[in-house]
């Protein structure tokens, strides 16, 4: 096998770095909003559970690709930090579906709003053809991802 190619050592370089600072940025910059006692898994634990319906766990583990147990015990978190509500259905009183409270909902706003922004700045002064170029770019990426390694 030939060794790598300079674009194919700086793509790599990209795409990690990339990775590694979205993370970072989101967090840093979520914690230092009026969100500081929640974790960055938290804030997509609220952001899986929406704005408008009521969810099952289960609906919201396969969400996140956690299991129910994973997702119970990051929900009694959140119910005692008052971001989440658990309503036990009448018919079925096995069953648990949860809904954010305001507070919830306003995490949840904070938190669509730094994607959009995020967004907004990447494609920024793009051309059409760049932005649609950067879409089929990062597509054909997040395809070879899910593909290669589904079953993780």
């Amino acid at each position: 096998m030939s060794s790598p190619s300079r674009n194919t050592h700086k793509l790599n370089e990209i795409l990690v770095e990339i990775f590694n600072d979205i993370l970072k940025i989101e967090e840093k910059s979520l914690s230092n909003g009026p969100i500081k006692d929640l974790s960055i898994t938290e804030i997509h634990t609220i952001d899986a559970i929406g704005m408008y319906e009521e969810k099952t766990m289960s609906e919201v583990a396969q969400e996140l690709k956690i299991t129910v147990g994973t997702l119970t015990t990051a929900i009694n978190k959140l119910v005692k930090k008052e971001y989440v509500n658990r309503i036990r259905c009448e018919k079925d009183r096995r069953s648990v579906k949860i809904s954010l409270t305001n507070k919830g909902k306003l995490v949840y706003r904070i938190h669509q709003k730094f994607h959009t922004d995020m967004i907004g700045s990447t494609i920024e002064g793009l051309t059409k053809e760049e932005e649609f170029l950067l879409i089929s770019s990062l597509d054909k990426v997040n395809k070879f991802f899910k593909e290669k390694y589904k079953d993780l």
